[in-house]
């Protein structure tokens, strides 16, 4: 029993939906994350007493799961947000859920569904709608795919307080990377607010959303993922403009990352709020006499590939030394612990007593990305990125497009669940592979999955304005820019200094085993558009007229 909250919190896993099946009762699943407030709210106070504690524990089986460890389950199960609190049959179905509940509150759900139970038993169970057989609707590639995202970044932009929605404002960094090419104003305005309202000015770092319209009630919390995407959002701002106004904050997050976040050989997973606003809201002379905020370090696959891809970006566009220095530490790490280099194999994260599960697309995909871009920035990296692309393709890609994970487990984790930001994600990283490597059958998956979802598009909204970008890309071609120096070298710099980061760039061009048609001379880059190619460039200041004359 815990003796915060009074509960018998079981594991996830056979066990619990066995007892379940035994006591011929439903299963209480608590899905909760080191870094949020309400779920630590929710076992102090609504948990902790003595009352709901003993009906949780005599009607139910209760369960409790980390999110960031088992995402998995998280999307499966999630009622809109954490902490969730749903309840499930023996065999997984959902029966009811809702998000924080109070001690009032969790009395009434927890008789409704006693009553539930009663009448209908399990019976009453459903399975959500994203997980039945239906598969996604296919169509074609268009023009219609971009425009339709690109013409929602109006629509559905707040002109009074910048940003997407009209309730809580979440940064969404991959809609402001999709903007910066197609709407670069709304883009900018969107990083301003985020900088004003979710950027840390005093230890860096970014907090995860803001509870209102206008960027208040911040939620201070400060997981990798969100680090790590705005991150290189505002690298690639400072790409387009050079204002320091965007670098700044980037740098800051650099170093929350390196330091407050860092473990030794990578980043953990979260820095929670502690003691929320007293504690972020204090100078920063007076934090150091407050307790400090929760701090998760495990080390997860997938967080730290973004991770090392948003620090490779501001090394590349800075030549900062501690991005450069940390992003190789933290590849270094992943090849040590969690990435099996010659399978393909990525292990979600590896604790000192346990490991958790493999071949999660969301962490491949990432893991993909880093790698063609540590290729792109370091020289090494595709056999890597070959490895984990060949490994995805090979055990997720089902009926033309990727599931999330092994279609096994239980509850519902045998239900193939098909996510559009991750195959958005991995289709892009794959892509990118292809322009690196030359090998059309990366695009070619990359081209059927994008397809699998395109019968959707008019459902679709910012939230995956990444799919308007990797629509384009592959109707359009990926510019390259081939160069035949060995990584940096001026030329090599210049070519990451091109305002385009949907660009790959390809060094050791000149080298025998460069795949045409990017083999160039020694010395010298091209630029390839589609079916264009430049003059060769022998300085920094020709590349640029050349990327002029291709992409004019």
């Amino acid at each position: 029993m815990s003796d915060e909250t009074r509960v018998e919190w079981r594991d996830w896993g056979p066990e619990a939906f066995a007892e379940a099946d035994e006591r011929d009762c439903p299963v209480l699943l608590s899905l909760s994350a080191t870094w949020c407030e309400g779920c630590h709210e929710m076992d102090a106070v609504t948990y902790a007493e003595p009352r709901i504690a003993a009906n949780v524990n005599e009607g139910f089986v209760p369960v409790r799961v980390d999110v960031d460890r088992h995402p998995r389950v998280r999307e499966r199960y999630n009622m809109g947000g954490f902490p969730t609190t749903a309840f499930l049959t023996p065999e997984g179905k959902l029966l009811t859920g809702a998000g924080y509940l109070d001690v009032d509150g969790m009395r009434q759900v927890l008789e409704s569904v006693r009553e539930m139970w009663a009448d209908k038993g399990g019976d009453a169970g459903r399975v959500p709608r994203a997980l039945n057989a239906d598969l996604p609707p296919r169509g074609d590639l268009t023009d219609g795919i971009e425009s339709h995202l690109a013409g929602q970044l109006e629509a559905k932009y707040d002109d009074e307080y910048a940003g997407w929605g009209t309730d809580a404002k979440f940064p969404l960094p991959r809609t402001v990377e999709f903007a910066l090419n197609r709407d670069r104003s709304r883009a900018l305005r969107t990083l301003d607010a985020v900088r004003d309202h979710l950027a840390d000015d005093v230890a860096g770092g970014f907090f995860r959303y803001a509870g209102t319209r206008d960027w208040g009630d911040v939620a201070y919390e400060k997981p990798l993922d969100t680090n790590a995407a705005v991150t290189r959002a505002f690298a690639n701002a400072f790409l387009y403009t050079g204002d320091d106004a965007y670098l700044d904050p980037a740098l800051d997050a650099v170093g929350f990352l390196t330091d407050d976040l860092w473990t030794g050989y990578g980043v953990g997973g979260s820095l929670g709020p502690g003691l929320g606003r007293a504690y972020y809201a204090a100078p920063a002379e007076d934090r150091a006499d407050l307790d400090d905020p929760r701090r998760d370090l495990t080390v997860f696959a997938g967080g730290n590939a973004l991770a090392a891809d948003a620090l490779l970006a501001v090394a590349a566009y800075t030549d900062d030394e501690r991005a450069r220095e940390y992003a190789d530490r933290i590849l270094d790490g992943l090849e040590r612990d969690l990435i099996d280099a010659e399978s393909g194999e990525v292990t979600h994260y590896r604790g000192s007593d346990e490991a958790g599960e493999s071949d999660l697309l969301e962490d491949a995909a990432r893991v993909v990305g880093a790698y063609v871009c540590a290729a792109g920035v370091r020289g090494e990296g595709v056999e890597v990125a070959r490895a984990v692309a060949d490994r995805a393709i090979d055990e997720l890609r089902v009926d033309g497009s990727f599931v999330d994970g092994p279609r096994s487990g239980s509850g519902l984790l045998d239900r193939s669940f098909r996510p559009l930001d991750a195959n958005v994600e991995m289709a892009t990283a794959l892509t990118d592979l292809a322009a690196l490597t030359g090998e059309d059958r990366y695009r070619e998956v990359a081209r059927d999955t994008a397809e699998a979802f395109a019968g959707a598009t008019e459902r679709l909204s910012v939230q995956v304005a990444g799919y308007g970008s990797l629509a384009a890309r592959l109707r359009r071609g990926t510019t390259v820019i081939a160069v035949g120096t060995d990584p940096g070298s001026d030329l090599h710099r210049a070519a990451w200094r091109v305002a385009d980061h949907e660009k790959v760039v390809a060094p050791n061009a000149h080298e025998d085993d460069a795949p045409a048609p990017r083999s160039v001379p020694a010395g010298t880059a091209v630029v390839l558009a589609g079916e264009d190619a430049s003059e060769p460039a022998e300085t920094p200041d020709e590349l640029m007229d050349r990327v002029g004359d291709v992409l004019a």
